[in-house]
């Protein structure tokens, strides 16, 4: 787990414990440079040959080029006086005290009792220029976030206020404008960040500390990293220098294109240590390109809940490898509440995209237009099949629906309790309902125990989860779960899957050994 006090790429001007080296022109100290080497040193970066792949040569021109794209962001945010944590109370002196003017002129503006005085908070960061005609500024969302003023700051001195045009904190990216008038600013196009590999040497700009335009560079570490930031996580990890200040700011392929905005670090001290993020421009400029046209994000939406395929699901659904996204519940009224994908199906592509892990589901439908007909690749029972789907658009203000619970499926004589799996269950009649808080939309079989180092609590089985599928097999009393499991074992299965609703009718899928 990945602290994200320490994670997200603060904006301060504080050097905190971090190494930042600063040469001394020779020009400035003759004496100094005199005693440099007259030859290069062994295994310096002079005599290594090129074809060891030790780095770029120069980027000297590559960033003489960008540098006047690339923008310190400048906030600032009238905070109120308060008595909360963090504020330095005043001490209580006795009535009458000849220290209580000097207490009360320390203490004024230090949101003491007898303080509660507005301040201005400052914060910078970086952002680069997309349009230098309508003057577009693409940043982080966190750098502007609740700003009362924001000014863009540009390397020749050139400083424009900034009205913000609109963010998005699924992705942690904000737009901005500025009116350029009669200024000519340089701007930067985006990139393939899809064309990237690891090991692909990139450069990175931006305003360390408050220092202003400063140039590192280093290579691709690694790709499509989840860091727990959003739910659309699919970061560029570098090991380009990235420090508080930098967030906002681009990151460079070696032919000046932006690949990836630089929004987060790894790092005890708040310095770089070589682990840092950037949001990659394929997932970036479909944000950027809907903030500018409406001001906010629209998203597709395809209305389901879902979980990850293990390797005991797999074996369940007679899937051959673990891949994929499962579905465990349908919104009602959402747009495939029309029966084209069901729970227990496995979306394994969409839109022919390969959905691998669960994650990739979220983010690719999220990048697909809302309304747009797209084909859905998923297994069914054991069946490869494809369905045509809808997209509805995702609003930030839904919340996650229950799905459609289905009705009681078998009827015939029915005990009223047994024992499977380590598992007690029951029916789910009123008294159940009563006695677990379950809500009356949930129907099934009720867990009223769950036997301890069993295999059903080892899944996390707990009393009061109702049972309402059994090998995507609807089941309404305990002797349909008995002869539920019993038809499994007679075909060799391992494993069986069920169908768990929470007591609020929330599903999810656990598979439970047979053993």
């Amino acid at each position: 787990m990945i602290d994200h006090s320490v994670v997200r790429a603060a904006r301060t001007t504080l050097l905190a414990a971090t190494v930042l080296s600063f040469a001394i022109p020779a020009a400035v100290t003759p004496s100094l440079a005199q005693k440099a080497p007259a030859s290069p040193a062994p295994n310096s970066p002079a005599q290594t040959s090129p074809t060891t792949g030790a780095g770029p040569e120069s980027v000297a021109d590559l960033a003489e080029g960008l540098l006047g794209a690339v923008v310190n962001i400048s906030t600032s945010q009238t905070v109120k006086g308060t008595d909360g944590p963090g504020t330095v109370p005043m001490p209580q002196l006795p009535e009458g005290s000849p220290f209580q003017d000097f207490f009360d002129e320390f203490f004024k503006d230090r949101g003491g009792p007898r303080g509660g005085s507005s301040q201005k908070v400052q914060s910078l960061g970086s952002g680069f220029v997309i349009d230098a005609k309508e003057g577009f500024v693409v940043t982080n969302n966190h750098v502007i976030a609740d700003a009362d003023d924001i000014e863009v700051n540009f390397s020749d001195g050139l400083t424009l206020k900034a009205t913000l045009v609109g963010t998005d904190t699924k992705t942690d990216i904000a737009l901005l404008k500025v009116d350029p008038a009669d200024h000519k600013l340089t701007e930067v196009k985006f990139g393939d960040s899809d064309k990237m590999r690891i090991g692909d040497w990139v450069m990175a700009i931006g305003n360390p500390f408050g220092l202003g335009g400063t140039v590192t560079v280093g290579i691709i570490s690694a790709r499509n990293r989840d860091i727990n930031a959003g739910p659309y996580d699919d970061f560029i990890q570098t090991d380009a220098a990235i420090n508080r200040g930098n967030s906002g700011g681009p990151l460079f392929n070696m032919h000046g294109e932006v690949i990836g905005i630089n929004t987060a670090i790894i790092s005890p001290t708040g310095g770089s240590i070589g682990i840092g993020f950037s949001i990659p421009t394929q997932l970036a400029r479909g944000v950027v390109d809907q903030l500018r046209e409406f001001g906010e994000t629209r998203r597709g939406w395809l209305g389901v809940r879902i979980q990850p395929v293990t390797e005991d699901i797999a074996e369940s659904l007679g899937m051959k490898e673990a891949k994929g996204a499962l579905i465990a519940g349908i919104m009602k009224g959402g747009p495939v509440d029309d029966g084209s994908i069901q729970p227990g199906d496995v979306v394994t592509k969409f839109d022919g995209k390969e959905i691998d892990e669960v994650r990739d589901l979220p983010r690719i439908v999220a990048e697909s237009p809302v309304g747009k007909a797209v084909d859905v690749v998923l297994v069914r029972k054991g069946k490869e099949m494809t369905v045509k789907v809808t997209l509805g658009r995702l609003e930030d203000s839904e919340k996650v629906a229950e799905g459609e619970d289905d009705e009681a499926g078998q009827q015939g004589e029915a005990v009223a309790t047994a024992s499977v799996l380590g598992m007690t269950i029951g029916e789910l009649d009123e008294a159940a309902r009563s006695k677990f808080g379950i809500a009356e939309g949930v129907n099934g079989v009720v867990v009223t125990e769950v036997a301890p180092d069993s295999a059903a609590a080892e899944r996390g089985v707990q009393a009061g989860e109702v049972i309402t599928e059994i090998a995507q097999e609807s089941v309404a009393n305990p002797t349909d779960v008995v002869d539920r499991i019993a038809a499994l074992k007679e075909q060799g299965r391992k494993n069986a899957l069920l169908m768990m609703a929470s007591k609020s009718g929330e599903l999810r899928f656990v598979t439970i050994r047979m053993d």
